[in-house]
């Protein structure tokens, strides 16, 4: 059995996105239950059996979204929820790609006094099966997460991480699907949240197993779209003037 989470504060909670997992969802929930940790599971409007899964699982806190809103608005959902007894929030994907086992060493990563935002960083992404569209969408955003002002990092799409709270919910992060993980990386770097990059495993489904809800063509526009309102707002608020009045507007929402 696996040995519960380093937790010191004793407040931290899983959060578990869900969009139509319904073949992998259980598996990831039962082995993130052995990190005796309070675990918020959102389904973000999925049409298979996960639903029906998700409600005989035990001492979970289910949350549902009626429509499909997105992989951010489903993340806020669970991190609004969670904020009311816990400091920090584990996130991992329900594919199934992710270890939760590997959340013990995100949760090393932190020190006390230090609010950082921890990536867990995907390593041999090539031997473990990742399609071309994972790692050539990767390199992409990491480019235009730097270009916008983020942190240098090397897995700017990776969905295990561990967010603070509430700091992340007052950057004002807009992109409510995949592209929120990466505008809130740039945010986190304007109001010089850092970010601790952490290697992790990665098992990838294979054939008719594997769901994935990426579509090249929106998916490339929303990111772009993301991109240069980013890189547009970062060109305003360096402007004369504008970034002293942004650091007072921002230390009055703290």
């Amino acid at each position: 059995m696996m040995a519960s989470i380093p937790d010191p504060e004793g407040r931290s909670a899983i959060i578990i996105p869900v969009y139509n997992h319904g073949r992998t969802v259980e598996a990831v929930v039962r082995e993130a239950s052995a990190l005796h940790l309070p675990i918020y599971v959102v389904d973000d409007g999925s049409t298979d059996d996960g639903p029906r899964i998700l409600r005989r699982i035990p001492g979970i806190h289910l949350l549902r979204h009626r429509v499909n809103r997105g992989k951010g608005a489903a993340l806020l959902t669970g991190m609004r929820a969670a904020a009311a007894t816990a400091h920090w929030a584990i996130t991992l994907d329900a594919d199934g790609q992710h270890h939760p086992r590997d959340a013990r060493a995100l949760m090393a990563a932190l020190k006390p006094g230090a609010r950082p935002i921890v990536v867990g960083v995907r390593t041999h992404m090539l031997d473990s099966g990742a399609p071309w569209t994972s790692r050539s969408g990767r390199e992409f955003s990491n480019f235009w997460v730097r270009l916008a002002g983020g942190a240098r990092i090397k897995d700017s799409q990776s969905g295990f991480r561990i967010y603070p709270l509430p700091e992340v919910l007052n950057l004002g992060v807009c992109a409510m699907r995949y592209q929120f993980e990466v505008e809130v990386l740039v945010r986190a770097a304007w109001q010089r949240i850092p970010v601790i990059q952490v290697p992790i495993d990665v098992t990838y489904q294979k054939g008719s197993e594997r769901v994935s809800h990426f579509r090249p063509f929106i998916d490339f526009m929303r990111n772009s779209a993301t991109f240069s309102r980013l890189i547009f707002q970062r060109i305003l608020n360096a402007r004369p003037g504008r970034s002293r009045r942004g650091d007072a507007r921002a230390s009055k929402t703290r």
